[in-house]
Formats: structure tokens, C-alpha cells, sequence
């Protein structure tokens, strides 16, 4: 066994590397950027060597320092994680070179897996079947519109190399896919440093089904059964789950026999992950091959007890797979949920800052886990993806698992950027989702304007209207006890209250007693029991018997109270207060129409237009990249550009304006 391995990856993915080596007896070696050098993974391993600055090229990208960072530390091993160097062929046989083991498979396994046009031949020989296309490299975007015509819209664009969503675009006709083309172009030499890209059929509401499987050097190789990965976003999983809702035993079955044939092809070791599209009538095409450990991967572990990356470093270091194909047990339920920093109400825009409070739920080996790569007071950088963790949670059913997801999602307090985690919420309690009906295009099915939360019930708006009730009510009682008042000159408090949220008005009662706070509504009484204390940004207690948690925040004279994803705003007045604000007039907000704003923090990498441009609705105006990934801003109304107010190259904060229309 290996005495000391170095983890060539930041965030979550490194410290769960780390923590599964520690576990092993192996010391680790965290390398980092001029960004990452406060990081949580920089602490947790034994040694950690810097690797250059921020931008991944120069440094986590950079194989020249990460290979110089094994021969200063003496490690025997590298652990790539997922992303960065994890799927490049390159990479394994320089360290091969340099006598140092990749924990990972072959280099030729990722080369033959790596190139999606490669892979789906490889998969056609083995008689596993692929998607409809053409498995050549186009070179210009008429060539790609008239491949598309010939295999018939809509058509899929993809990177040939790469993955995680990059490079990759849905196109319907003509004019999409010119610009889809154009823009995996650029993604891919961004991302991959390889602006290769195919046509593929693009099959309508599509499930996303993976199969992972293990190997050894000895011959052995398994499946640890499906995984459904059908929630994405922008072609990103969002919510992974397994098993899967929608196969039945024969169609799983074959899957798993399918993937096993496409890792013997290539004489395949490590962990591995063989994805297919799934049609609504249950066939199943191969998609493509992740030679690595994928971000999903604790779903998998929930349900089978095994520790991927710990079998990973034992066949990296040579032993046999300890368990046959009869031995791996599919056990419950496992649930994942992505927590990314970005605003969803914003079209999930990244979000960049500083984590000012961070507090989650404590992890239960049998029921959550959470993978985390920051902590309070750590930093979410532009320079890499947005993902800030997953929370993953395990019960003998999958609605017992979606249940315990919900709670957990509830106990997750993050302040100072805007996180997905009231999405996830109301995914959690989508019917759709709740009923297994679901494809990789439904979240954008469902938004097609970007994300609302759902309107919040009368029985959720209550509880927020008593929360924030007994939140003031303690305040001010709080206040009434401060020292050196005059006496008789204490202030009288009456129980009726008026709560102002979500557009309405609840009158209601609030009488504090020993543990909580009975709250009358409507001639109502209901039990708020509870050992909350002022300032603490989670309430955790009962509401008429029943364990709720809600995240209550002072803001201004009011208080912000989540719950289940529902977030609002509360003012708690006495009648008499409410009665006057009621008189009182509403400011407009500022007209902002006239002017093109960035909707985040990022670079501003292409100007469309210029002044006096008559620009038409839909027309492109901006390109501004962040986290990687190029987002176009298009027209929302016709207008004549009046004033450039940045330059291609700026840096801009969210909500610069960018341009002036007349």
C-alpha cells in the first residue's frame, strides 16, 4: 500500500479524497493556487505544496508543477478527483514517466474513452448501442448545419472531449446550430484546450441513466448498479439519485451487462462510469464514458456500503477487488442534492463572495452526509466552478430519502452569496419529481422564464407569519428587561400583532411561555416549542407537534424566515402601526429599462454591438464569462445603443451597466 499520496484537485472532491486516505493509514499532499491557499483541503492534508496562481491553466491545469509537486514530496500516488487533470491521458503517462502511480485507469482506457467520437465506435464494435449521428469532427458551422439537416432536428453539439456540461448545446434549426457551434467551439478551447466538436440526435425528453463500474488489475470487473441523473440544468446534473425510479429489472439488467462490455472493450480498471440517454420507452443508447470518480458517486456508496475511493487506491496499488458481482447489495434509497453558489431567481447566475455564516446539519452515517470543501469565512472564487458541496442523504425508501433531503435542505444556513439550496427545496417537493416523472430537459420545462419559487400555502405562510411573531416578541422582551428604565415606565405589550408577508396581511396572537409560543389565528390556537435564541439564524423546534426547522434573520426593522424554500420578508407591527403604514406611500423602484446590466460577477469577453446599432429583440449584445462558462445576453426589447460604458477585457460586478440604449 501506498505511504503517501498526492490529491491533484481543490474543494469537496479533495477533501473527501483526503479523508477516505487518512482513514487508510496514507498520508496526503494538497497542491493549490495563490486562490485556494486558506482552503479547507490546503489544512486537512499532512503536506501541502503551492502550484501557481489562480487561473487553472497556470496551476491545477498546469502538469509540469503537479508532477514537481510529487518528486518534492516523495508521493507514490496521485488521485486526480473528478475535473481538471482527472480524464487526461497526457497526465497519467507523465506520471508513469516519472515512476508515480495514477490512481485511476490506463492511459489508453482514457484516451479511447475520452474522445466522445472515439468512444461511440469502440461502444458500436462491443454491440452496445449509440445514439443516431456522425462520429467525425466538423470544422465549420455550415459543415454542422448540414449534418443536422441530414440527421434531422433537433440535434445535440458537443465537445469532443471534456464533460460536465461544457461545450454542449441543444439546437432546433438552422441558426441554433450555427451558434451552438460556434459556442462549443469556444467553451471546449476554453475548458479542454481542444475546440474539436460532433452532431448527435438529440432525443426528446430523455432520461439520463448512468451504470458505474470497478475493475481491477487481475481481470475482475463489476457494476455497482444505476444511477438516475436525469434533473439537470444547462445540461449539469442537479439532483442524483439511486437506484433509478423508471427501470425495471430487465431493463437495468441489461444496462449493467451493456456497461460492463463497453469497460472489457477497453480492458478497463479503477472506478469508472458508463452513461446512457434513455428513451420514454425504456431503450437505452450509450452517451459516453467517465473514466473517473463522478460528482454522484456517494449515492452510490449509500446504497452499497462500499467506498469507491478506497478501492480506487487499492487496485491503483495493485490488490484485487475484494468483493465479486453477487456480494455488491442494493440497499434503500440514496439521494444527492448539488449546493452550487449561484442565484436561481437570477437564471442561476453564479455568485461569488465570502461565506460570512456557514452552518449545516449534523451528518447521520446511516441517514446524511455531507461532502463539503468550504466552510465559514472561506471564499467562493470566479475562478472555478460553483459547487460549494452536496448533501446526501440514504432511507429504506425513496420517498423516506426525499424526506430526510428536505429537512436537511432546511438546517443549511449559508449567508454572504446566494445559494441553490430553496431550489433544490422546491425540487424536493415537486410532484413531478415526488412521482419519479421526470427527463433532463423538465427543470427548464418548468422555468422557462428562469426560476420561481412556488407561492407558498396558507399552512406554510402561518408558520412564517409565527416565527417572525415570536422572533419580535422576544425582541422586544428583551428590550422591556434592559436595566436603568424608570420605573412604571416599562413598556406594555399587548399580544396582537400584525404580520406583513408575501403580499399579506395576518393578524394574529402571540403569548410567549415556558419553551415557545402559542400563536392564535382565526380563533385558532397553535404550539411554537422551541429553545431559540436571539441571533441564531436557525429556529429548531415543533409546530403543533411536528419538527419543523426555519431560518429566521433580523433585516432592517424586519425579519427574513425560510422554510422548505419559501422565502419572505416579515414586518410584525401592532394594529395601530399597521394601520398607519397602511396610509403610507409606495416609492417606485428606478427605471433601469435603458440599460444593459451584467447579471453577475465576471469577464466581459465580447461586445456585439456599437453605438447607434438599431438592435431587434433576441439579438445578441454581450458575451460575459464566468466559472468558466460564456453566458450571451440578448435583447429583451428593440432599441437604438446609445453609450458604451465598458470595454471587452473589463471585469464586471453584478449589476454593472454595460451599455446605455436610447
Amino acid at each position: 500500500m501506498f505511504q503517501k499520496i498526492l490529491v491533484a484537485n481543490r474543494g469537496e472532491i479533495a477533501c473527501r479524497v483526503i479523508r477516505t486516505a487518512r482513514a487508510m493509514g496514507i498520508e496526503t499532499v494538497a497542491v493549490f493556487s495563490e486562490a485556494d491557499k486558506h482552503a479547507p483541503h490546503v489544512a486537512l492534508a499532512d503536506e501541502a505544496v503551492p502550484i501557481g496562481p489562480a487561473p487553472a491553466r497556470l496551476s491545477y491545469l498546469d502538469i509540469d508543477r503537479i508532477v514537481a509537486a510529487c518528486e518534492a514530496t516523495g508521493a507514490e500516488a496521485v488521485h486526480p478527483g473528478y475535473g481538471f487533470l482527472a480524464e487526461s491521458p497526457e497526465f497519467a503517462r507523465r506520471l508513469e514517466a516519472a515512476d508515480v502511480v495514477f490512481i485511476g485507469p490506463s492511459a489508453d482506457a482514457i484516451a479511447a474513452m475520452g474522445d466522445k467520437i472515439a468512444s461511440k465506435r469502440i461502444a458500436r464494435e462491443a454491440g452496445v448501442a449509440i445514439v443516431p449521428g456522425v462520429d467525425e469532427t466538423i470544422e465549420s458551422s455550415s459543415r454542422a448545419v448540414a449534418i443536422a439537416r441530414e440527421i434531422g432536428y433537433p440535434v445535440m453539439v458537443k465537445a469532443a472531449a471534456g464533460g460536465g456540461g461544457k461545450g454542449l448545446r441543444i439546437a432546433r434549426d438552422d441558426a441554433e446550430t450555427t451558434e451552438a457551434f460556434d459556442a462549443c467551439r469556444a467553451e471546449a478551447a476554453n475548458a479542454f484546450g481542444d475546440d474539436r466538436v460532433f452532431i448527435e440526435k438529440y432525443i426528446e425528453h430523455p432520461r439520463h441513466i448512468e451504470v458505474q463500474v470497478i475493475g481491477d488489475s487481475f481481470g475482475r470487473l463489476v457494476h455497482l448498479w444505476e444511477r438516475e441523473c436525469s434533473l439537470q440544468r444547462r445540461h449539469q446534473k442537479v439532483v442524483e439519485e439511486a437506484p433509478s425510479p423508471f427501470l425495471d429489472e430487465a431493463t437495468r439488467a441489461a444496462m449493467c451487462r451493456a456497461a460492463i462490455a463497453l469497460a472489457k472493450a477497453v480492458g478497463y480498471r479503477s472506478a469508472g462510469t458508463v452513461e446512457f440517454v434513455v428513451g420514454e420507452d425504456r431503450s437505452f443508447y450509450f452517451l459516453e464514458m467517465n473514466t473517473r470518480l463522478q460528482v454522484e458517486h456517494p449515492v452510490t456508496e449509500m446504497i452499497t456500503g462500499l467506498d469507491l475511493v478506497e478501492w480506487m487506491i487499492r487496485v491503483a496499488a495493485g490488490e484485487p477487488l475484494g468483493f465479486s458481482q453477487d456480494e455488491i447489495r442494493r440497499d434503500g434509497w440514496a439521494v444527492e442534492c448539488r449546493i452550487n453558489a449561484e442565484d436561481p431567481i437570477r437564471n442561476f447566475l453564479p455568485s461569488i463572495g465570502r461565506l460570512t455564516r456557514f452552518l449545516s446539519p449534523e451528518p447521520d452515517p446511516g441517514g446524511l452526509r455531507l461532502d463539503l470543501g468550504v466552510g465559514e469565512g472561506d471564499e467562493i472564487s470566479p475562478h472555478y466552478d460553483s459547487m460549494i458541496g452536496k448533501m446526501i442523504t440514504h432511507g429504506a425508501t425513496r420517498n423516506e430519502a426525499i424526506s430526510r433531503m428536505s429537512d436537511a435542505l432546511d438546517a443549511l444556513v449559508i449567508r454572504g452569496v446566494s445559494t441553490n439550496a430553496a431550489f433544490q427545496s422546491a425540487l424536493m417537493a415537486n410532484p413531478r419529481f415526488l412521482a419519479g416523472d421526470i427527463h433532463v430537459g423538465l427543470i427548464a420545462e418548468e422555468n422557462p422564464d428562469g426560476f420561481r419559487p412556488p407561492p407558498p400555502s396558507d399552512e406554510t405562510l402561518l408558520l412564517l407569519a409565527a416565527v417572525a411573531a415570536y422572533a419580535r416578541r422576544r425582541y422586544i422582551k428583551r428590550a422591556g428587561a434592559t436595566s436603568g428604565q424608570l420605573e412604571g415606565r416599562g413598556r406594555k405589550v399587548a399580544a396582537d400583532w400584525v404580520v406583513y408577508l408575501a403580499d399579506r396581511r395576518l393578524e394574529l396572537g402571540a403569548l410567549l411561555n415556558d419553551g415557545g409560543c402559542a400563536i392564535i389565528h382565526e380563533g385558532t390556537t397553535h404550539d411554537l416549542r422551541t429553545n431559540w435564541r436571539l441571533g441564531e439564524p436557525l429556529l429548531d423546534g415543533t409546530w403543533n407537534g411536528e419538527r419543523v426547522r426555519v431560518q429566521v434573520e433580523r433585516v432592517g426593522l424586519g425579519y427574513r424566515v425560510s422554510h422548505r424554500g419559501v422565502q419572505v420578508d416579515a414586518l410584525v407591527m401592532t394594529p395601530r402601526a399597521a394601520e398607519l403604514l397602511d396610509l403610507m406611500p409606495r416609492k417606485a423602484p428606478p427605471d433601469l429599462s435603458r440599460l444593459l446590466l451584467s447579471p453577475m460577477p465576471g469577464l466581459l469577453v465580447e461586445l456585439a454591438v456599437e453605438v447607434g446599432q438599431t438592435v431587434r429583440v433576441g439579438e445578441n449584445l454581450a458575451v460575459v464569462e464566468a466559472m468558466k462558462m460564456r453566458n450571451v445576453l440578448k435583447a429583451e426589447r428593440d432599441g437604438e445603443v446609445a453609450e458604451i460604458l465598458v470595454e471587452p477585457g473589463a471585469s464586471l460586478a453584478v449589476d454593472q451597466p454595460i451599455l446605455r440604449f436610447a
